[in-house]
């Protein structure tokens, strides 16, 4: 695969993740709590996505670095309130393993993106 078919296919993939991410929340309980955890799972999870995009648009290889870097943190943190809405028992790791692999896998990605550029 063609770095610009590789870009076009991981710009597809990262607002499948961002949809399911948002069903995902909704199923979080409506408490101050789950609130929180809905809100922050929701901005990092749909963060990943919209910084791509914006990396496959940047000015320099330095912005495009950047940006990477930055979709990178986002899958983490999106993994990071994965695994404590399933510490919190609100949803179990069978209910969230799509989305987890998905993190782990765009994860594996950026960082490999990342350290070629």
């Amino acid at each position: 695969m063609k770095n610009k078919e590789f870009a076009g296919a991981l710009e597809a993939r990262t607002p499948k993740l961002a949809v399911s991410i948002i069903k995902l929340a909704s199923k979080l309980p409506n408490t101050v709590e789950g609130k929180v955890v809905r809100n922050q799972v929701t901005k990092s999870g749909t963060s990943i996505g919209a910084n791509y995009r914006e990396a496959n648009r940047s000015r320099s290889r330095a912005d495009f670095k950047n940006k990477i870097k930055i979709c990178e943190s986002e899958a983490s943190e999106t993994q990071y309130w994965l695994e404590l809405i399933i510490e919190a028992g609100w949803l179990t790791a069978a209910e969230i393993n799509v989305e987890y692999d998905e993190c782990s896998q765009l994860l594996a990605l950026f960082s490999t993106i990342a350290k070629n550029c």
